[in-house]
């Protein structure tokens, strides 16, 4: 990406998910957001990694891999800071979401506490790996998508607890099936 399309994307990012406002992005607003509403301080930093890890600066990039393990420290929340995530993100939990930085995910994602979305493994670099998700998709509590080349479509919900290692198509309901057993000793 190129810097002002980088900055676009930034600012975008800021105002729908810091500000929360239909007001055109200001710097003013945005820190203002970040310091009063505690809930909207992952995201503002997240986004600054993000940009700074984008923008293909050795400085640059040290400085948010340092920012990125303080916020992992903190909240607990794993997004690596190469991962590519359209405006709208929304973590509904901080506890043990990962993100590997393989994955490229459209408009307003959702995800829930204990979810992780990652390639299987190690793997040789002659074909990058890539999960590729679209917009609108919400990621239920202690779900697992791992895969090498899936697609998850747009507005698809995903189920909590479910494993998900193939391809989905857009407007789709998954979850895993469960079936309880009880026994008596």
């Amino acid at each position: 990406m190129k810097k002002d399309e980088l900055k676009k994307h930034l600012h975008e990012c800021l105002r729908r998910e810091v500000m929360i406002s239909d007001k055109p992005f200001s710097w003013a607003r945005t820190i203002h957001k970040a310091i009063k509403c505690p809930d909207r301080r992952f995201n503002f930093w997240w986004r600054i990694v993000s940009f700074l890890y984008h923008s293909e600066s050795k400085t640059s990039t040290m400085l948010a891999k340092k920012i990125n393990r303080k916020l992992i420290q903190k909240y607990n929340t794993e997004i690596q800071p190469g991962t590519q995530i359209g405006p709208g993100l929304t973590v509904s939990h901080f506890l043990s979401v990962v993100i590997n930085e393989c994955t490229v995910i459209g408009c307003n994602f959702k995800i829930r506490q204990n979810a992780t979305i990652g390639i299987p493994g190690r793997r040789d670099n002659s074909t990058p790996a890539r999960i590729v998700i679209g917009d609108n998709v919400e990621v239920g509590a202690g779900s697992c998508i791992i895969g090498d080349a899936l697609v998850i479509g747009s507005n698809v919900t995903i189920g909590a607890m479910s494993f998900i290692n193939k391809s989905i198509p857009d407007n789709s309901l998954v979850y895993t099936e469960k079936t309880l057993i009880i026994r008596h000793k």
